[in-house]
């Protein structure tokens, strides 16, 4: 009866991570860019009451007698389906249709990648004006260099083509580009990707090697929309099916708890 406890318990705290892991999701469900997690659950060892022998009369016994000893998380999965498109009144504000991801230089000088692709144009000192973060973290273009212009142009006339390319317009309003692309990057597998925080991402070994679009001829280009932005793919009723399955999943754990201390009792009543 002791093993019941423990392997409720195991159970409820694999569900309290699952309670976890949707509550940030539902925190979550206006932040741009943000993909939703799922966690997933592996059971733990089998203990062996008996191995398939034989019976009585010499015949084979068709399973053994294994009795399991719990649950837990074995893993938290991003899903990374695309977002709604958002309609923004900001000229720099761009969405990613497809696969691929902003680049940005973190403030210790690392890559990290990010599809929230809500960005300012900041003030660069005498260098001029450089594409940003709202938390001021550079952009980067096609060559993981940080995007910069000039101060001779005016932002509000500055667009930018369904590759990534800024254009500008010329003298007859034809726009022009100035031939620097913010770069678009993939993963083979992207579910690798570790979250770091503010909605960015950090490439690892399980998520492969950085795919550049501009370079690589083996990936399906995505399309950059400006003036949109994507928002979360959290579905709500989804998430809170999941929250409903989740509490009762914990209570019968809890239950399983409270019979096996009732039964305890009862053993332990038999002698007065």
């Amino acid at each position: 009866m002791v093993r019941s406890l423990w392997t409720a318990a195991t159970g409820m705290n694999a569900q309290q991570t699952n309670v976890d892991t949707i509550a940030n999701n539902l925190a979550n469900v206006n932040t741009m860019g943000y993909k939703t997690q799922a966690a997933q659950f592996k059971s733990l060892l089998y203990q062996t009451l008996q191995t398939a022998t034989t019976t009585a009369n010499g015949d084979p016994k068709p399973t053994s007698s294994q009795v399991g000893l719990g649950v837990r998380n074995s893993s938290i999965n991003s899903i990374f389906t695309q977002g709604s498109l958002l309609d923004s009144a900001s000229d720099t504000s761009f969405a990613i249709e497809g696969e691929g991801f902003f680049a940005i230089r973190g403030e210790d000088g690392n890559t990290y990648y990010t599809r929230n692709g809500d960005f300012t144009w900041a003030t660069n000192g005498a260098n001029g004006m450089m594409l940003t973060t709202t938390d001021g973290l550079p952009v980067l273009d096609s060559s993981g260099k940080a995007i910069t212009l000039n101060n001779s142009y005016v932002t509000s006339r500055i667009t930018i083509t369904g590759d990534g390319r800024i254009c500008y317009p010329d003298a007859n309003n034809n726009a022009q580009s100035l031939g620097i692309k913010i770069g678009m990057y993939q993963f083979n597998n992207p579910g690798g990707l570790q979250r770091t925080g503010d909605s960015l991402f950090q490439a690892t070994a399980a998520s492969g090697a950085v795919l550049n679009e501009a370079t690589n001829r083996n990936v399906t280009p995505s399309r950059m929309v400006q003036g949109y932005l994507e928002g979360s793919n959290v579905q709500v009723a989804d998430e809170m099916v999941n929250l409903i399955v989740a509490q009762r999943a914990y209570e019968m754990n809890s239950k399983a708890i409270t019979t096996t201390d009732e039964m305890m009792q009862t053993a332990n009543n038999l002698k007065r």
